[in-house]
């Protein structure tokens, strides 16, 4: 098992610049995502680390050999690196035995006890072998191209948002069995993804960067439940920003008056709650209350939109099995603590709102 560490790594392409000091450690086999929004460098950093482009300043460090820094680039190929892009990437001339076995030693090639281990480590049965790729449904196709990345036993795996392609039911089976299959083979593994929940779900740690800097890296309860600011808080999942007049450790809010996850100076402040700590209920005296605006129904829960008097818009997460109807009025209770961030913090939201919805 190999360490990743990233330090100081900058990247401009002619005056923009992508990456502005980015410092990463992954420890021998474990799993990274790197998450975050269109342009925030994900990718690039990722290119930067398999060796397909130059860092303009800064390190890569595999393993305990430096690979990326003044004066030094090894060629990708040397770099013991595997690599599972976007949409596979699959060679469609070649069956899935000769996928597989593509990057191994000439030698290697033709061993198809090897072959069939590896396709085993993936979850697919050995008897897709000889079949072609087009021939395969979209999750086998890219388990195969985590099979081909797998079988030079490389010091480290990067996953390009491997699952983009696949549609809802394929992309969770998939992701369970590429989990499954880097922890059974003790890889580090590095998974680019703008997708939170893929993020939350498959990794150990979870690393957002935004504008070209690593601004959060948590693990993903730590990250869901403390993030470091209100964009954080955002954009890994729906959340509901309040503003608030913190008074003897409380908040006094729309929704009334809210325990605090942890110390907050007196004044105002804005505070954040997930849309689960929401109950709704039939309207009661001193309860705060709100109106339905509409209800988004998924089967297994849903997410019901609320107007408070104040005008403020808001969301309540709800098992779907007992749900109001839009134009109802209902109570709101608040589960839980809500997490402050004092007036003037910073990438603090203009306005209250409900984000991510």
């Amino acid at each position: 098992m190999s360490s990743l560490t990233v330090t100081g790594v900058t990247k401009s392409y002619g005056a923009t610049p992508v990456l502005t000091g980015v410092d990463l450690h992954v420890p021998g086999g474990g799993f990274t995502a790197l998450l975050g929004p269109s342009g925030c460098g994900k990718t690039t950093l990722l290119r930067l680390i398999a060796g397909f482009d130059d860092p303009d300043t800064g390190t890569v460090d595999v393993g305990g050999r430096l690979v990326a820094g003044p004066g030094r680039s090894v060629a990708a190929r040397r770099r013991r690196i595997g690599f599972v892009p976007q949409e596979g990437g699959l060679f469609p001339h070649l069956p899935v035995a000769g996928n597989v076995a593509f990057g191994l030693p000439r030698r290697q090639r033709r061993d198809r006890g090897r072959v069939a281990e590896l396709l085993a480590l993936v979850g697919l049965d050995p008897a897709l072998a000889d079949r072609s790729p087009h021939q395969l449904s979209g999750g086998q196709q890219q388990r195969v191209a985590l099979a081909r990345a797998l079988a030079p036993e490389p010091s480290l795996v990067l996953l390009d948002e491997p699952f983009s392609s696949l549609d809802a039911s394929l992309r969770e089976e998939t992701r369970q069995a590429v989990v499954d299959a880097l922890r059974a083979s003790g890889a580090t593994a590095v998974l680019v993804t703008h997708d939170q929940a893929e993020a939350l779900s498959m990794a150990d740690e979870v690393a957002v960067l935004r504008r070209g800097r690593l601004v959060q890296l948590a693990d993903p309860r730590t990250l869901y439940r403390s993030p470091r600011d209100l964009d954080v808080a955002s954009f890994v999942g729906e959340s509901v920003v309040l503003d608030a007049e913190v008074r003897a450790g409380q908040a006094h809010t729309a929704l009334g008056a809210l325990a605090l996850e942890r110390p907050c100076p007196d004044g105002p402040a804005r505070v954040l709650l997930r849309p689960e700590q929401l109950r709704l209920a039939p309207v009661e005296g001193g309860v705060p209350v709100a109106r339905v605006r509409s209800v988004d129904f998924f089967g297994h829960d849903a997410r019901v939109r609320l107007e408070l008097p104040s005008g403020l818009a808001c969301s309540a997460r709800l098992e779907g099995w007992d749900l109001p109807v839009a134009g109802e009025d209902v109570s709101v209770r608040v589960v839980g603590a809500a997490l402050p961030f004092p007036a003037g913090a910073p990438d603090a939201p203009a306005v209250a709102q409900v984000r991510g919805a």
